[in-house]
């Protein structure tokens, strides 16, 4: 492939991070780059990172390899309906759909030469990376993992009261903007065979969704712990190892990772845009043939009703 067409369907800051990292890889890769978009409602200014930009669905070419669909979540079922048949291949946003659209999505039918891959880019993080190939699953009895963080400092100069986090109706709760972790952990380590969990809100946070999500999950070989929550003061964000012969903790946030017995401490010095561009990278690899493809959109689902406490065997 020399040239790559997409079409990104909605523009917010994901949209634009996705576009930067685009340009540069296409660049490096000499891969010619057109980039169109579509939104819903007409600008002032003309960005100039689009050669076109759409507003009537009917206006929409329908030549594209790549559709991105980066709007908001329960938006997500029906662009991909709309836009079927404008693109070869998808990139969805997570989470591939919202909690009440899960039956509707896996009723989707989809095109068997086509790809639809839902990002999960933590996935591709140092800190997993590391773990995935150099851990011995077999070698881990418990894991426990920690997001925490307070919602309010998530973006500086928006009423946190105000952005989707906040609203049941719009999406928001940790169990579903957290879903990264319950990503990477099946990603490691596989789909649970059993899971109990705690959702709810406890904080004094002025929000209708919930504030905190605690799991403990049972895997043939390991016990899974997770903690997820809005109310954390200070960011924390790793991944706990208890091994046979040590305890490895994968420092997410600061992208370390520290062997206590063995006193080994590796430091990746990257930052989120590395790990941003190796998923890129990793989905224009499977659009060009070059590794198998995976079926990310029912994973995707599967995960979305794992952060509910459910699971789809």
């Amino acid at each position: 492939m020399k040239s790559l067409k997409v079409c990104f369907v909605g523009i917010g800051s994901i949209a634009n991070r996705h576009i930067s990292n685009l340009k540069l890889i296409c660049k490096q890769r000499e891969i010619q780059l057109s980039i169109d978009a579509f939104r819903h409602s007409k600008i002032n200014n003309k960005d100039e990172s689009f050669n076109h930009t759409y507003y009537c669905v009917e206006n929409v070419p329908n030549d594209y390899d790549v559709i991105f669909i980066t709007n908001p979540t329960e938006m997500h079922l029906e662009s991909l309906k709309i836009f079927h048949n404008k693109g070869k291949h998808f990139f969805i946003e997570k989470p591939v759909v919202s909690l009440k659209q899960i039956e509707v999505a896996r009723l989707f039918k989809r095109r068997k030469e086509s790809i639809y891959y839902i990002a999960c880019p933590l996935r591709y993080n140092a800190v997993i990376q590391y773990i995935k190939k150099y851990i011995n699953i077999k070698d881990i009895i418990s894991t426990r993992s920690i997001s925490s963080s307070y919602l309010p400092d998530w973006r500086p100069g928006q009423d946190y009261k105000k952005i989707y986090s906040a609203h049941r109706q719009l999406g928001g709760g940790v169990s579903i903007d957290l879903i990264h972790e319950w990503d990477y952990l099946t990603y490691l380590f596989g789909m649970p065979k059993q899971i109990f969990c705690l959702i709810g809100k406890k904080s004094p946070l002025e929000i209708d969704s919930d504030d905190y999500a605690i799991y403990i999950a049972e895997l043939d070989s390991m016990i899974e712990e997770l903690h997820l929550d809005y109310f954390g003061q200070m960011p924390i964000r790793e991944i706990q190892l208890f091994m046979k012969n040590d305890t490895v903790i994968g420092d997410i946030l600061n992208n370390r990772i520290s062997f206590l017995k063995a006193g080994n401490i590796i430091d990746f010095h990257e930052n989120r845009n590395d790990f941003q561009c190796r998923e890129l990278n990793y989905f224009l690899d499977m659009i060009l043939g070059m590794i198998p493809i995976v079926d990310e959109y029912n994973n995707g689902i599967n995960i979305l009703e794992l952060t509910q406490g459910k699971l789809n065997h």
